[in-house]
């Protein structure tokens, strides 16, 4: 008989994505029907994104009232809406497995999309969009840089990329880094490796795409904050996207491309007893979980999952090493953070959280509830409004403090998240405090420049 919820923490089976079957766009359509008549049934789902209530939606238009009176062609609206936050499978759905009922939602849109990606139905500005390591290549380069972020700014230039590309003309755009992280980034100060029982004393850092591109002062941030703890360091010499932006797509031959660029590299550091770090939850995400599901059986991935911190999570297993440094001589006073979905399914708690908390003075307003952006959905024509609607109860959130005071900083983990919150706090004239991202807090309240 089967019972109301599960009892256990929610499991995952690997994903089966080189089996022919995977790709049987019928045998889809019936794992699709199954699931969304749970998920009809249940509707607990119902506020996280735009997939569930375009499914109830349609099924409450039918005929019938039930699933079996939605059009298959329909599924695929529901298939577009999601973004691979991972929220319903982590936080809500009661039939995840174990539960017999062994709900994936997320990875069955996944497949979704694989499929729809295999029959050549994405377009080609989907995929220029979600080709990061190909935008990059013009970081760096002062004529280029000026003139694109020069571009990004201008009205009309936005409008022909509206067109062109389904860029939304207001969604805000990263500039292009005069400096790439990767090239400017110093030396570790220290070099004595202190071990602790729970932590590697030492820390090789994946870049990742925006930090390098973009922003790279989140990574310099965190390199400071490394010195600061007498935390050696290293840039891991070679890296390629990690891939999530072309997992979001269903474009899983790119993934495979990048895992096999990235996992021999980041193996020899974690057989070298490095913590590796990433700054960018999703990026973390993608070798903690997403890899290792699509390669289970391949130790290298399997030991650098096993190798992957998030910065926070690291940086407070430190501290119960007794190994950080817990003196903060500035305060930061009002700080609303949001916890990003490719945080908060990491399993790891609510790490940057406790460290914030830990600087005196200073009042942390957090909130749990995704912010809209999710990758590249935010910023396409089709979803930049809903990206922004989704956001809009975060951003109401975020603006006040639970004294009713106003925030001097807002943060994320997500970078691209925090770019979000910023513009719905624009959008919504809900004031103007200043965007940092957890990183640089940190840095400023430990007193380094």
């Amino acid at each position: 008989m089967a019972t109301e919820g599960n009892l256990q923490a929610p499991t995952r089976h690997p994903l089966d994505w080189k089996n022919p079957e995977f790709y049987d766009e019928a045998s889809c359509f019936k794992e699709l029907e199954r699931i969304f008549d749970i998920c009809h049934g249940c509707r607990r789902c119902v506020s996280l994104c735009g997939s569930f209530p375009t499914l109830f939606d349609l099924v409450d238009e039918s005929k019938t009232m039930e699933v079996d009176g939605v059009a298959k062609q329909d599924y695929w609206k529901v298939v577009d809406q999601c973004y691979m936050c991972d929220l319903c499978y982590m936080t809500k759905c009661p039939y995840t497995p174990p539960h017999e009922w062994n709900l994936d939602f997320p990875h069955t849109m996944l497949r979704a999309k694989a499929i729809k990606f295999k029959k050549g139905e994405v377009g080609t500005a989907e995929k220029l969009l979600a080709s990061t390591d190909l935008h990059g290549s013009f970081a760096g380069i002062p004529i280029v840089v000026q003139a694109v972020n020069a571009v990004n700014k201008t009205k009309a230039a936005r409008s022909v990329l509206e067109s062109v590309a389904g860029v939304d003309k207001d969604a805000w755009l990263p500039e292009l880094a005069s400096k790439k992280f990767r090239s400017g980034a110093p030396k570790a100060r220290a070099s004595e490796v202190k071990n602790g029982e729970k932590t590697p004393g030492k820390a090789a850092i994946f870049a990742t795409c925006y930090v390098n591109y973009n922003e790279p002062g989140i990574g310099h941030d965190l390199l400071k904050i490394l010195d600061h703890n007498d935390i050696p360091y290293v840039i891991v010499d070679k890296e390629k996207c990690c891939g999530m932006p072309k997992l979001e797509l269903g474009d899983l031959d790119a993934v495979d491309q990048s895992k096999q660029a990235n996992i021999p590299v980041l193996h020899r550091y974690a057989q070298e007893g490095y913590a590796i770090l990433s700054a960018v939850p999703s990026c973390t995400l993608m070798f903690k979980q997403e890899i290792p599901l699509m390669y289970p059986d391949d130790q290298a991935v399997q030991q650098v999952k096993e190798a992957m911190w998030d910065p926070f999570e690291y940086l407070m297993a430190r501290k119960r090493d007794g190994l950080l440094k817990t003196e903060f001589p500035q305060k930061l006073g009002n700080v609303s953070y949001q916890i990003p979905c490719h945080g908060r399914v990491q399993n790891i708690g609510r790490k940057t959280e406790e460290m914030l908390k830990m600087i005196p003075d200073t009042s942390i307003n957090t909130i749990e509830r995704c912010s809209g952006h999710a990758g590249t959905f935010g910023v396409k024509k089709a979803y930049h409004q809903q990206a922004m609607k989704i956001g809009k109860p975060v951003f109401k959130a975020m603006a006040s403090m639970k004294d009713g005071a106003k925030p001097d900083y807002i943060s994320s983990d997500c970078p691209l998240g925090g770019h979000h919150i910023a513009q719905g706090f624009e959008v919504n004239e809900l004031g103007t405090p200043e965007l940092n991202h957890p990183l640089t807090l940190v840095r400023k309240a430990y007193g380094l420049k």
